[in-house]
């Protein structure tokens, strides 16, 4: 069961997505929002890094506005990743998966041109199904080739994963972000899975929200740095 509402999500962002940016943009509409990106082997091994997050998820606790909030994890060891995932998950709504590579953290999850990709996403998501209490989602960027995402997308699916948010870009060695996000991809992904889909990508004006949900059919948005100049 899904317990955090997708349909305006504030994305997980560096230096950004710490509480009191949080608590700011969801008392402007965001419906959820999502954490930094955590780095098990800190949260394992590091006890003023584990700390210094968990407060980070329960100073605002009587804050109505403090959740639903998404905890997200990065990692390419299933096991690190699930022990570091029980250290947070009293204090998170879901837990989230993320293909994007931390600026901190070498264990990050190989780029989708890697054949064993999709098999150690799949491990992972489902060693976190089936060993947590709240859901498990996955946030994804565009495989290569772009057909690929479809079929990582229903494997991941397949792995018991409750939504797949999906940042509809290729990942680039050299630059973050390149070129306009293909919505097309959203859609194609919603067209061909039965979970629910986030969008993510080229929402710069509030009017953009209804374009993306029109286009897509997505079940939510996810939006990021737009908000730091405008969260409201």
């Amino acid at each position: 069961m899904i317990n955090v509402d997708l349909k305006y999500v504030s994305a997980p962002m560096v230096n950004q997505s710490d509480l009191p940016f949080r608590l700011l943009v969801r008392k402007y509409g965001a419906t959820s929002t999502y954490t930094q990106m955590y780095i098990p082997e800190k949260l394992l091994n590091d006890q003023d890094y584990l700390e210094y997050h968990i407060r980070d998820l329960t100073d605002g606790k009587s804050d109505d506005f403090n959740h639903p909030v998404v905890g997200q994890l990065c990692g390419n060891d299933p096991e690190l990743v699930v022990q570091a995932a029980r250290k947070i998950q009293p204090y998170c709504d879901a837990i989230v998966l993320s293909s994007q590579k931390s600026e901190h953290s070498e264990t990050m999850i190989p780029p989708c041109s890697v054949l064993y990709f999709p098999f150690l996403v799949r491990l992972i998501v489902s060693s976190l199904s089936h060993s947590l209490a709240v859901p498990v989602s996955a946030k994804l960027r565009l495989c290569q080739p772009t057909p690929k995402t479809v079929d990582l997308s229903q494997r991941i699916e397949a792995a018991g994963a409750s939504w797949i948010t999906l940042h509809a870009r290729t990942v680039s060695a050299r630059r973050r972000r390149q070129g306009a996000a293909d919505l097309s991809e959203v859609k194609r992904l919603k067209e061909n899975i039965r979970i629910p889909v986030i969008s993510n990508g080229n929402v710069r004006g509030f009017n953009d929200l209804k374009d993306n949900l029109d286009y897509t059919g997505a079940d939510g948005l996810m939006v990021g740095e737009t908000l730091l100049g405008n969260p409201w």
